[in-house]
């Protein structure tokens, strides 16, 4: 009796459980079906969600829990749907990850989304979602942890109550890559939590506002590629937690605040491409983790202290277009890490350091300074890691070595506008990585070294302004990656060889200003990919090939080139009679010589039957006299007359072809 009482108890319960638990499931289901609807589904992706299903459990992109089976994740990166995000989302009250990533999703900011008790994390980013932020949109966040609205089209400025609500959970917060635009409210640094913050890539303005020390927990800070003005904050350097520093591409002005030198754990210190002056302090050696600096497009100046050797760690530099002077310094030979370092358009002296080639590195760039002296290189190819070397703009003098071989990595020379002289090495054939080789604007002479043809891997070719001579060597033919070929205002001769046609990447070529001549060949027809085509200049002759970019380069590119003809420049070519027609090539000699004999015999044939003819003529006339005499004579007998006139009727004098001579002459054929 006692265990049926129980039982009366506990199957009510049990009916309650359970269709409370199924209540709940359909709530995820419903949501999902809700949510699906919104939403255009090109590729098929949701084609599993089934309504007549008892859980969405094993639906694409759905995650369940083990335990409960409500639904926690619902990931649907890349899926190409579009449509808006609708309400359906607000029914699963168990959703913790909401990742929607990589689609077309347009319309709003659905309101209320972030605020579910739950989410942890909401990725919305690389959608067209439109829009302003709401006001209040974070203002009950709960648990949420990481939220990014990333490359979207969201407009407007950040509300002046976000970050005043209670949402100390955040932790990383990305709305880069928007139209967002205005100042960053004060109330903003309310965000105590946050460990990761991007900004970049929108319009925001104005100044940093006082209160950025107040993120502790801050180790990302990323504002580049804003509009922000003004000095650098100076609590930045109360962050002590700070790993990673982008500030680069604003308007910041003034120079680096001293606070800066407390940020030992920053590992990437970018400030390129603002107004900042003065110098560089040498307590920048204390930022002793570091692996990027960038001062890169500042205003600026003094000299790179040699406290910058202590930076252990440091990967790359970037001290580029600036009003830094003095000579490189030697001290960086410590920075054993070193991998990348520009030092390109300031106003350093001196020579090349000593470490340019012992470090290891992989790009060494120092364009656009005064640097001088002769371009040594190790004859011993060990740690010549280089694949960009860049020198341009300076006053680099004497011969390029025959050592550059050694740089087996090398990619891209570029010694352009230096006093380079002497002839180009012939090693440079043996750099089998080469794509780009600019050696233009120096004093070099001599020819083109057949061996570049070795360089097979080149896709740049610039030697112009230069003393080059000789002709384009053939062996270019075997750089079948070539697409740019500048060899102007230099001293080439020969003519351009029909092999350029192997070319078939060619799409800029400048051989103006040299003394080529010759025809240009047909093959130029079938480069389909050339852009720029210049030969002014030059002692070309003969037809333009028919191709298809003559048509579209301008007239000024033949200019300058006397003898050369055709429709495109307005010049008519000169005629050229036709060819004898010969039926059989091998006898040739032999038809020629029985022509010349049938035609001497022709001649004197012609020539007698002439005389003859002069003379048959000359006793047809007389004739005619002498009967004409007769005539007259017996003119009273009528048996003479009547004979003569019998005579006179049957004579050839009747014939209407009579006294006609053919004369035949020696030019007749």
């Amino acid at each position: 009796m006692r265990s049926f009482a129980v039982s009366l108890l506990i199957l009510p319960l049990f009916f309650f459980l359970s269709f409370g638990l199924k209540s709940v499931l359909d709530v995820d289901l419903l949501g999902l079906i809700v949510f699906k609807m919104e939403l255009h589904d090109p590729d098929g992706k949701l084609s599993s969600w089934n309504v007549d299903d008892e859980t969405p459990c094993g639906w694409t992109g759905v995650k369940c829990d083990n335990n409960t089976n409500y639904v926690t994740d619902l990931s649907l990166d890349g899926f190409s749907l579009s449509g808006k995000i609708g309400k359906g989302l607000l029914r699963l009250p168990s959703l913790q990850r909401l990742s929607l990533t990589n689609n077309d999703i347009s319309g709003t900011l659905p309101v209320g989304v972030v605020n579910l008790d739950s989410l942890i994390s909401v990725d919305l980013s690389s959608n067209v979602i439109t829009g302003v932020i709401p006001d209040g949109f974070l203002d009950n966040c709960g648990k949420l942890r990481e939220l990014s609205l990333a490359n979207n089209g969201l407009s407007g400025g950040i509300p002046e109550s976000m970050g005043l609500g209670s949402c100390s959970s955040l932790e990383v917060l990305n709305l880069s890559g928007n139209k967002l635009s205005g100042p960053i409210p004060a109330g903003f640094w309310g965000l105590t939590g946050l460990r990761e913050l991007d900004l970049s890539n929108n319009a925001f303005s104005g100044v940093i506002p006082v209160g950025l020390g107040k993120l502790f927990n801050l180790k990302s800070l990323i504002l580049k590629r804003n509009a922000f003005a003004g000095s650098l904050p100076d609590d930045i350097g109360q962050n002590l937690l700070f790993n990673r520093i982008d500030l680069s591409g604003n308007s910041f002005q003034g120079g680096i605040p001293e606070s800066v030198r407390n940020l030992s754990r920053c590992v990437f210190f970018n400030l390129g491409n603002n107004s900042l002056t003065g110098e560089l302090p040498a307590w920048i050696s204390e930022l002793r983790n570091l692996q990027t600096l960038d001062l890169s497009g500042n205003g600026l100046n003094g000299s790179i202290p040699d406290s910058l050797g202590k930076l252990k760690l440091l990967q790359s530099v970037d001290f580029s277009r600036n009003k830094f002077a003095g000579i490189l310094p030697e001290s960086m030979s410590t920075c054993n890490s070193l991998k990348n370092v520009s030092f390109s358009q300031n106003a350093f002296t001196g020579g090349l350091p000593k470490w340019t080639f012992a470090l290891g590195l992989q790009q060494f760039v120092a364009s656009g300074n005064h640097l001088d002296g002769n371009l040594e290189i190790p004859t011993s190819s060990i740690n010549l890691t280089l694949r960009l070397l860049q020198l341009s703009g300076n006053a680099f003098f004497g011969a390029i070595p025959m050592s550059i071989k050694n740089l087996q990595h090398l990619q891209l020379l570029d010694l352009s506008q230096n006093s380079f002289s002497g002839p180009i090495p012939v090693s440079i054939g043996e750099m089998k990585a080469l794509q780009v080789l600019d050696l233009s604007v120096n004093q070099l002479n001599g020819s083109i070294p057949s061996d570049i043809g070795g360089a097979t891997s080149l896709k740049q070719l610039i030697l112009g302004e230069n003393y080059l001579s000789g002709s384009i060597p053939t062996q270019l033919k075997d750089c079948s990656s070539l697409a740019i070929l500048i060899l102007s205002w230099n001293k080439l001769s020969g003519s351009l060889q029909p092999n350029i046609g192997n070319l078939a990447k060619l799409q800029i070529v400048d051989i103006s200003h040299n003394n080529l001549s010759g025809p240009l060949p047909e093959q130029l027809s079938k480069l389909a990919r050339m852009v720029s085509f210049n030969i002014s200049s030059n002692r070309f002759s003969g037809d333009l090939p028919s191709g298809n970019f003559f048509h579209s380069i301008p007239i000024s590119s033949l200019s300058d080139n006397p003898s050369l003809c055709g429709s495109l420049i307005n010049v008519s070519c000169p005629s050229v009679p036709p060819e004898p027609i010969v039926l059989n090539p091998k006898s040739s000699s032999t038809v020629n010589s029985t022509i010349a004999s049938n035609f001497h015999q022709k001649k004197i044939i012609l020539s007698i039957s002439a005389v003859i003819s002069i003379a048959a003529a000359a006793v047809i006339a007389l004739g005619v006299i002498v009967i004409t005499v007769l005539n007259f004579q017996v003119r009273t007998s009528a048996n003479a007359l009547e004979f003569a006139g019998d005579y006179f009727s049957r004579s050839p004098g009747t014939d209407t072809n009579s006294g006609k001579l053919v004369m035949l002459t020696d030019d007749d054929p």
